[in-house]
């Protein structure tokens, strides 16, 4: 059995370059001060050894990581694997790196994620909370560590957030049924302490007052954002004596629910009710009939919020400057799902 070779040190290094090991220090944190001749020795050197300086010791010598830390509330959704996605890609640009955590909507692991991120150190902090109000959030304001809230707002802290016109997105979807010829409208609702959940809704009532139309709880359904929520859901709808003519499902997760559930009771979509759903899907248009989405910039999400937080990291008295709270616009895909029945 051959023995482990052991991981070349800064010290090989500095012996093999003819060199102080304070030297290779000052060439690996560039910190300068060193004769070209004598750096490219060391360059050199480490080349020769495959040396691969410690991250961690770079990071005290450099007050930086070259990390950020991502908190998504579900893994699941392809909307975060696209966030992250998006993110991942901008902050490559920077040369930082991107390390992810996966709450599950819990505001108590997303304690404990935020106690590891501080433990093991990042520059800063991306993140879609599990819950708004945000204290489980302060140790990272306390030690100073920058942090950009995306898709929710943190209700207690001055963050800069990158958000989606939620309401005018369900607001526009809403009006477009309206204008098929649609009244017995139903809601499919988020979680009613989350931004996305509240400003839907809100779109949702605008669009039905704004037109004379009359809001009926019976067809208001409290979801949770998840799969089964929609599934469940749409069942329930299916079997009042007064049915809706059109569903508005408040994210995508929750569409697949109710695309799963029209099935399964021949509830037939186009023909006996119309559908839009929040948030584009990879499969809205390999079902029939194609379905009409709420589209959301997901590249531009991914960029402004790693674009904010990157100005962040480059500032030093963090509580003076003033936060941003940016809105991007959402778009609506007009496909077959939507027409007059």
């Amino acid at each position: 059995m051959k023995a482990r070779r052991n991981k070349p040190t800064i010290v090989d290094v500095a012996k093999l370059s003819g060199v102080s090991v304070a030297t290779v220090s000052r060439i690996i944190n560039n910190q300068g001060g060193v004769r070209k001749e004598t750096e490219d020795r060391i360059v050199q050197a480490i080349k020769e050894l495959n040396y691969i300086p410690n991250a961690v010791a770079r990071s005290m010598v450099q007050k930086e990581t070259k990390a950020i830390a991502v908190i998504i509330p579900d893994i699941r959704n392809p909307f975060f694997s696209e966030l992250v996605s998006s993110i991942e890609k901008k902050a490559l640009e920077k040369d930082y790196f991107t390390t992810l955590s996966n709450s599950n909507d819990s505001k108590e692991i997303e304690s404990k994620i935020v106690k590891h991120i501080i433990q093991r150190g990042v520059d800063g902090v991306i993140v879609t909370t599990a819950d708004e109000e945000g204290h489980q959030l302060k140790p990272l304001f306390d030690a100073n560590i920058p942090v950009v809230a995306v898709d929710r707002i943190l209700k207690n802290y001055q963050v800069d957030t990158v958000i989606i016109g939620n309401r005018e997105g369900a607001y526009e979807a809403v009006q477009h049924l309206i204008t098929e010829g649609h009244q017995k409208i139903a809601i499919i609702r988020g979680p009613q302490d989350t931004t996305p959940g509240i400003e839907r809704y809100k779109g949702y009532k605008q669009a039905l007052k704004e037109n004379g139309i009359k809001e009926f709880s019976k067809w208001v359904k409290d979801g949770d954002f998840r799969e089964q929520s929609g599934y469940d859901l749409t069942k329930q709808l299916y079997t009042l004596e007064d049915k809706p003519t059109a569903i508005f499902s408040s994210n995508n997760l929750m569409s697949l629910g109710v695309i799963k559930a029209l099935k399964e009771l021949k509830w037939k979509l186009g023909e006996e009710l119309a559908f839009i759903g929040f948030d584009d899907l990879e499969i809205a248009t390999f079902i029939k009939p194609e379905l009409t989405t709420v589209a959301r910039p997901m590249e531009q999400l991914g960029e402004v919020a790693f674009d904010l937080l990157y100005k962040r990291m480059q500032e030093h008295d963090l509580e003076q400057i003033n936060k941003k709270e940016i809105i991007l616009e959402p778009h609506l895909k007009i496909r077959n799902s939507s027409k007059n029945i």
